[in-house]
């Protein structure tokens, strides 16, 4: 499994975006964050000889079947088999940011070299966090793959490919924040139903993407900064542009405040809800 050092961080980075097994792609992100905490900056910061290509599909595993999100089986916190879901569900998106934090490394250059270590432990945390799934799942007579998933994420990976201020306030800041904003309140679930493995899993998950997306908070604004743009008004554009104007509440506030968001900046997101409910609901005939 191990890649020659002599190959490039970022190259090696490559390799395991397009690696299809999911413990091999873990493994591989986790020793080459520890490789580059140990490299001079400039060996981390080289830029891939080759052209940096567009990664329409990242190396996956043949399962799972990728399907529209309203065809999904639902998540209950009820029964094992609703748990199994719901904790495939998880891994699945654990699976990806794996890949989203590659390609974080891979594609975007001329960034600092504390950039592409802080992708590379987002890389290695996040394959933790699917390792941990994929077990939850194997003690329940379950495995990666055996429901169907959604490639969301990836798309709006794709869509934020060509910048990186762009890439750094709509997947961490937007898409990853989701995840706290719902974590809680399901790991609570879990626990109301006794499964307090899969609550402490989402636990550790939970404290640890915090971080995430503090990282993608503060390399957006570096980038705002270098670009003489305020970040904040450059944020609301770009969830207009993006996002339709809207990301669903309601907002953890205490993890999106402790994850780099200001207080204006959850005050804009609510009005901007407000704002396309209110014209929602004056498109609806009487």
């Amino acid at each position: 499994m191990t890649r020659s050092t002599d190959t490039g961080i970022r190259e090696q980075a490559q390799h395991w975006l397009m690696t299809a097994d999911p413990q091999q792609k873990a493994a591989g992100a986790a020793e080459l964050y520890q490789q580059a905490l140990n490299l001079e900056d400039a060996r981390v910061t080289q830029a891939n000889p080759n052209i940096i290509e567009r990664v329409l599909d990242p190396g996956r595993p043949a399962r799972p079947e990728l399907v529209a999100p309203r065809n999904l089986p639902r998540r209950i916190t009820h029964t094992q088999a609703g748990r199994n879901i719901m904790a495939h569900a998880f891994a699945h998106i654990e699976f990806n940011a794996i890949n989203i934090a590659l390609d974080a490394v891979y594609r975007f250059n001329d960034m600092p070299a504390a950039y592409y270590r802080d992708w590379l432990r987002v890389a290695a945390e996040e394959g933790k966090h699917y390792q941990m799934l994929a077990d939850y799942l194997a003690e329940n007579q379950a495995a990666y793959g055996d429901f169907p998933a959604h490639d969301s994420l990836w798309e709006t990976v794709c869509r934020t490919d060509h910048d990186v201020m762009i890439r750094m306030a709509l997947v961490p800041r937007v898409l990853e924040a989701r995840g706290l904003d719902v974590t809680p309140a399901i790991a609570q679930k879990l626990r109301s139903n006794n499964d307090h493995r899969l609550a402490d899993i989402l636990g550790i998950i939970y404290d640890e993407e915090i971080g995430h997306v503090e990282i993608g908070t503060r390399w957006f604004r570096y980038c705002a900064e270098a670009r003489n743009l305020n970040a904040r008004h450059t944020f609301r554009d770009l969830l207009n542009q993006y996002m339709n104007g809207r990301i669903r509440g309601p907002y953890d506030e205490p993890g999106r405040l402790a994850a780099g968001f200001t207080q204006e900046e959850l005050d804009d997101l609510k009005d901007m809800e407000a704002e396309t409910l209110s014209r929602l609901g004056a498109n609806i005939p009487d």
